[in-house]
């Protein structure tokens, strides 16, 4: 990318979660990563030296709070420290996938809500802006009081469908009532109808409770889409209510691959015949099946941090309908 920066160095370091992701946003950016030495005592402490001057610049730290969480959230915070001491103009963090977001109110009493906690120090540690893709919620943003850019994959993954020719006869399917704004946002990309997977009971995870399906399927292939994928129960209990009610081939659909343990084992049920998820999230040889297709969101993350450096506006880039 081209261009004279109005602001100062621009510099990018990556921390242990997401070193793949960091390489291909800093050739995006026509830079290489900047250099800083993390090391993990026995005891579980973490020491980072920066390798080099920073002072005056511009700072992107490209890390996700993703497995292990707790020792990818310290990476952080203590990352944050140490340029902040070392005079960095600005320390902007790239966060692909943001830890603790389900976290985001008072379900239960006496609970915390974890995802303002992790905002609180974040600000309290130093950082000028966060940059980060498809929230649990959108109005995390307002855990803070920085900036925050949300990104969304949307354009990414509707690409991907309509690239391969997985358009037509295509439904769009919530897998729960949560992720209806996300489905519909889908099916206006792909000018396709959009169904729900409707589980009566007070856990989705159980086995026993009443599902049917909102909307026609029958015939027809569908997109599960929601914003991440964890055990992986919920996906397939959606694909076999749709196979149930007549589907055809169905596609698993999310943002982040958190992958918990047992989601493989669920991920590979016959009913589903891929799994498309991005790279926000690293996922390890031992995860990667088969059907499992990665989408890059290097390229939009590379935009912008261009853009937000450039001092120009991200508007562009921010393609979820309201």
């Amino acid at each position: 990318m081209s261009g004279q920066y109005a602001k100062g160095q621009l510099k990018l370091f990556a921390l242990n979660s997401n070193v793949e992701l960091a390489e291909k946003v800093a050739n995006v950016l026509n830079t290489t990563l900047s250099t800083a030495s993390v090391k993990h005592f026995s005891d579980g402490e973490i020491q980072i030296n920066i390798d080099e001057s920073i002072r005056g610049a511009d700072i992107y730290i490209i890390q996700s709070i993703s497995n292990p969480v707790n020792e990818n959230l310290m990476e952080l915070l203590i990352m944050v420290d140490a340029l902040r001491r070392a005079s960095a103009g600005t320390i902007n963090v790239v966060m692909p996938y943001y830890g603790y977001a389900r976290s985001d109110r008072k379900a239960r009493s006496r609970e915390p809500i974890t995802a303002k906690l992790v905002a609180n120090f974040i600000q309290l540690a130093g950082v000028s802006r966060v940059i980060t893709l498809d929230l649990h919620a959108a109005q995390l943003q307002g855990f803070f009081n920085i900036p925050v850019d949300h990104l969304v994959s949307l354009e990414i993954q509707a690409k991907y469908f309509i690239e391969n020719g997985i358009t037509d006869d295509v439904v769009v399917v919530s897998p729960d009532h949560n992720s209806v704004k996300g489905a519909r946002n889908m099916a206006e990309k792909l000018k396709a109808q959009i169904a729900i997977v409707d589980k009566r009971g007070s856990d989705f995870a159980d086995n026993s409770a009443e599902t049917s399906i909102i909307g026609d399927v029958k015939g027809r292939r569908c997109i599960v889409i929601d914003d991440m994928i964890d055990t992986g129960t919920m996906m397939t209990d959606a694909a076999r209510a749709l196979k149930a009610a007549g589907a055809t081939d169905i596609y698993a659909c999310a943002t982040h691959a958190v992958m918990s343990e047992g989601a493989i084992e669920a991920l590979s049920d016959d009913n589903i015949k891929q799994v498309i998820v991005t790279d926000s999230i690293v996922v390890p040889e031992a995860d990667k099946l088969d059907k499992l297709v990665r989408l890059s969101v290097a390229d939009l993350f590379g935009q912008a941090i261009d853009l937000i450096h450039k001092n120009r506006s991200v508007d562009k880039l921010f393609t979820e309908k309201n």
